[in-house]
């Protein structure tokens, strides 16, 4: 069950990391790194999410995992350029 809960975390976090740079790749790094994290991000979040609950629970293991990918993945996300700067009183 647990080779399930890593690889079914692994894809729904390169899945989730696909998407991301698809629909947002002007804001985010190389699609190389955008990967990585997703897939980074979805198997710490179902190791954590695996240690906190019960190990047996497979759906709540992968939305411990979608969570923590999603996290991951908005900390590489740069301004998206509208924003002015103002001057420093």
């Amino acid at each position: 069950m647990l080779l399930f809960e890593a690889l079914g975390s692994a894809l729904l976090g390169l899945a989730l990391a696909w998407a991301a740079d698809h629909r947002l790749s002007h804001r985010l790094p190389t699609r190389s790194l955008v990967l990585a994290t997703g897939v980074a991000g979805a198997l710490f979040g179902a190791f954590l999410t695996h240690s906190a609950f019960d190990p047996g629970n497979f759906l709540l293991v992968l939305i411990g995992a979608t969570i923590v990918s999603a996290a991951s993945l908005s900390l590489l996300l740069r301004p998206s350029g509208r924003l002015r700067r103002q001057a420093p009183a």
